[in-house]
């Protein structure tokens, strides 16, 4: 656990600017100024009233119960009833049906291992590690690989240099990426060229939700480039000393976490030798598919967003990056079935050991300490909040006046009314020439050249040919290629 004091960072010398912003000001993706949290971790461990550290293990197994209850029931009910449906449409609705509510309840299955990664389940660690092996094995989680980075998670979140996970690209990266690496970083005309089409951020996205689990856990996706490494290196199934992961006295729990895999998947392909492929794709599969859609979204949701800071190894505190995370709505389906894990994650990373059932008393506590600093959004909807993200939050840099503060925001090159502009673009007048673009103050975006160049005319058509191998390639589940691209 981090100090409990935060050191104070120097801040850049404050003078006026244009329209009211200050040289030094921190500017989120929407034109708020952000201020460096000022609270230490001692203020938050004494806020929380200390029958919220104790797990109980008769609870937590209580939650076990139930929700495995709620898994057999769904089946039962399924492959009993729904057979009877004299209509082949009703028989389908009822199968979308089904298939939904049990990604709920295997999605809570996976949340209850996680409190097991965590010692939130309960204060016996053998317990903890039996129960997560086996909640997570079933839903193919390499249960201790999982948890190892995920610990390096908690430990280093919204460290650019250090997080594991949703790490976020600069501007250099994300262009290089997506335009191709010759591609100038600083060309004003990418502002007609970056926006993703609606279509385009869709595919991305179902790709992402339906492909995006087990693609990091495969091949790293969204994680730390390690120096390149590549191949089995990058993998959390990898059990060699070279892992960019795991210390050689953890290769072992690496290992039965891959055993109890092969154990799961042996067992579904003696379930489909005995009830048939379609009944466990159905009745299993598609709900893992859930699964994956639900943990990529939830991730994404708590650790994107336009208010959202991100800190170099200099500025980045325990503290701080612990409050880089959000807090989302999603009623009923997370307060009692993905057991609060959307409503209460800014208090799960600043203490990862409180047991969900404690965490909204917890949460109100330390929303006393944060003060402005704790952030929230539960009046967008869950998914519009996810498209907003997907469109508008690119990469992250520092805001103008502010450069070498070690604080980095979310911005992206086309930029709506009222978000912020990104740094020194330029473009190109009537002659051709190079000019600075005039973001026409804060909040503004940027004005636009009088003509795309020739240089921004070939990167449009490069990018197009490229999304279009892309495309082709990633039809045929080319899941590494989606790893680069």
């Amino acid at each position: 656990m981090a100090s409990s004091n935060i050191p104070t960072i120097p801040e850049a010398k404050m003078s006026v600017v244009a329209d009211g912003q200050t040289e030094g000001q921190h500017l989120d993706l929407n034109g708020n100024v952000f201020e460096l949290p000022n609270f230490t971790m001692k203020q938050i461990y004494d806020a929380i009233p200390a029958h919220c550290f104790k797990p109980s293990i008769l609870r937590s197994m209580a939650y076990v119960v139930r929700d495995y209850f709620y898994c057999a029931a769904l089946m039962y009910l399924a492959v009993t009833y729904i057979p009877l449906l004299p209509n082949p449409y009703l028989r389908f609705a009822a199968w979308v049906a089904y298939t939904t509510v049990q990604g709920f309840v295997f999605t809570g299955i996976w949340i209850l291992a996680h409190e097991c990664g965590h010692g939130a389940f309960s204060k016996n660690k053998m317990l903890n590690y039996t129960m997560g092996l086996i909640m997570h094995s079933f839903l193919l989680v390499p249960f201790h690989s999982w948890r190892l980075s995920h610990s390096q998670h908690h430990k280093s979140t919204g460290n650019i240099e250090k997080d594991t996970a949703f790490v976020p690209s600069s501007r250099e990266s994300w262009i290089a990426r997506n335009f191709g690496p010759s591609a100038k970083a600083n060309m004003l005309e990418f502002a007609e060229l970056a926006e993703d089409s609606p279509i385009s951020t869709l595919y991305t996205a179902l790709l992402g939700q339906l492909f995006g689990w087990p693609a990091y856990l495969l091949w790293n996706l969204t994680g730390q480039e390690y120096g390149g490494a590549k191949g089995m290196k990058i993998s959390h199934f990898y059990f060699g000393e070279d892992s960019v992961f795991f210390k050689k006295a953890e290769l072992p729990l690496i290992l039965l976490s891959d055993v109890a895999i092969v154990v799961m998947i042996t067992a579904l392909a003696i379930a489909g030798q005995v009830f048939g492929s379609w009944n466990v794709i159905v009745l299993w599969g598609v709900p893992w598919l859930w699964v994956n859609n639900w943990i990529v979204a939830i991730t994404f949701l708590q650790h994107t967003d336009g208010s959202m800071p991100h800190y170099n190894n200099k500025t980045w505190t325990f503290a701080r990056g612990a409050t880089a995370t959000i807090d989302r709505d999603l009623g009923f389906i997370d307060t009692h079935l993905f057991h609060d894990i959307i409503g209460t994650h800014v208090c799960h990373h600043l203490v990862s050991t409180i047991p969900f059932y404690h965490a909204g008393e917890a949460s109100e506590h330390i929303k006393k300490v944060m003060g402005t600093h704790y952030r929230a959004d539960v009046k967008t909807g869950f998914w519009r909040a996810f498209w907003n993200a997907q469109r508008t939050c690119k990469f992250v840099e520092e805001t103008a006046g502010a450069e070498g503060s070690g604080v980095f925001m979310y911005r992206n090159l086309y930029n709506k009314p009222g978000q912020t502009p990104v740094q020194n673009l330029v473009g190109t007048d009537k002659n051709g020439r190079n000019v600075e673009s005039q973001t026409g103050g804060r909040g503004a975006a940027p004005v636009k050249s009088s003509a795309p160049s020739a240089m921004a005319t070939a990167m449009s058509s490069s990018r197009n040919l490229e999304a279009r191998r892309r495309l082709s390639q990633s039809a045929q589940l080319n899941l590494p290629l989606l790893a680069e691209g």
